[in-house]
C-alpha cells in the first residue's frame, strides 16, 4: 500500500477494479481546508483517461511492475509487435496501451512496463524525444523565422506535427513524445 505523498507520473495503482497509469499530477494545498492530490490516470487496459482527486494521505494500492526494454518491430494494423531486447521474446499490444503510436518507426527502442505479478504487459512508454524525417510539408521561406507561426508536417510515421516555417521536406526533426510536439531541427 502507498500514499498519495508517493503519486509520481509512470505510477501504475489499482483503482476502481482496473489498473491505471498517472500521467500527471499536482499536489494542492489551498489555504482553506484539506491539502489533495488532483490527479490524471489513463487506464492500461481501455486507454481511457480519467481525471481523480485523492485527499492528502488517502491509502493507495500500487501495482508491483518491471521495466524491460522492447524494440518495436511492426504494426499489423490491430497489434503493435515487440521483441525483447534481452531474451528475443515477442509480445503483441494493442494500440490503446502505447503513448504515443504515431511518433514509433520500426526499429524503436521503448520501455515496455510489465506487472510482476503476472507477466501482462502493461504499457508502452516512448524515449523522451525522437528523430523522425519530414516527408511533406510546404515549401519554407527563407528569413521567416521571426514569428512563431507554424505549419503542418507529417512525418515518416505519418503523424502530423505542427513545425517552425523553416522547416523543409526531408529535413530531421526532434519531437517531444510525451506532448508531440517539435523540438528543433537536426543537423546532419
Amino acid at each position: 500500500m502507498a500514499s498519495t505523498s508517493d503519486i509520481r507520473n509512470g505510477l501504475c495503482i489499482k483503482y476502481n477494479h482496473d489498473i491505471f497509469k498517472i500521467i500527471e499530477f499536482l499536489h494542492v494545498k489551498p489555504g482553506k481546508g484539506p491539502a489533495f492530490v488532483r490527479t490524471k490516470l489513463k487506464s492500461v487496459t481501455t486507454g481511457k483517461v480519467i481525471e481523480n482527486t485523492f485527499s492528502a494521505g488517502h491509502k493507495i494500492e500500487d501495482v508491483r511492475v518491471e521495466t524491460h526494454k522492447f524494440q518495436f518491430l511492426y504494426n499489423d494494423g490491430e497489434f503493435y509487435h515487440f521483441m525483447n531486447t534481452d531474451d528475443y521474446t515477442q509480445i503483441r499490444l494493442l494500440e490503446t496501451a502505447l503513448d504515443a503510436p504515431g511518433l514509433m518507426k520500426e526499429g524503436e527502442v521503448v520501455t515496455v512496463i510489465i506487472n510482476s505479478e503476472d507477466n501482462a504487459p502493461l504499457s508502452v512508454e516512448m524515449p523522451p524525444s525522437v528523430i523522425l524525417e519530414v516527408t511533406h510539408t510546404e515549401p519554407g521561406v527563407k528569413g521567416n523565422t521571426a514569428t512563431n507561426a507554424t505549419k503542418p508536417a507529417t512525418v515518416e510515421t505519418g503523424a502530423e506535427v505542427n513545425v517552425p516555417l523553416f522547416i523543409n521536406e526531408g529535413d530531421k526533426i526532434k519531437i517531444e513524445t510525451e506532448k508531440g510536439t517539435y523540438k528543433e531541427r537536426i543537423k546532419e
